[in-house]
């Protein structure tokens, strides 16, 4: 298992960027897939983005494509959310989860996961 903390998250007014971060722990970084979920009050675990431990590949949600921005830094063992334009339905708790392997949109193929930090849009 590797440890993932969360970082970045705050209160915004709509239109603002956040950029997210999300420190591992572990040797086996590079071999991971990770991926950005979140969760809304009321609301089931949605994927966000994820980005792939070969060749990088990223996949986002529909809701945020075009304005979401997902990358890693195997050097550094982080992985980042850059979330521009950002708008109140977007208010969650961000998520950041590993697992070892090929990428997958769905939060329970995931066993490492993040505390969470809270990014909240006003109006």
């Amino acid at each position: 298992q590797v440890q993932l903390v969360e970082s970045g998250g705050g209160l915004v007014q709509a239109g603002d960027s956040l950029r997210l971060a999300c420190a591992a722990s572990g040797r086996t970084f590079s071999s991971y897939s990770m991926g950005w979920f979140r969760q809304a009050p009321g609301k089931e675990r949605e994927f966000v983005a994820a980005i792939a431990n070969g060749d990088a590949s990223t996949y986002y949600a529909d809701s945020v494509t075009g304005r979401f921005t997902i990358s890693r830094d195997n050097a550094k063992t982080t992985v980042y959310l850059q979330m521009n334009s950002l708008n109140p339905e977007d208010t969650a708790v961000y998520y950041c989860a590993a697992r070892d392997g090929a990428v997958y949109k769905h939060y329970a193929f995931y066993r490492s996961w993040g505390q969470g930090t809270q990014v909240t849009v006003s109006s």
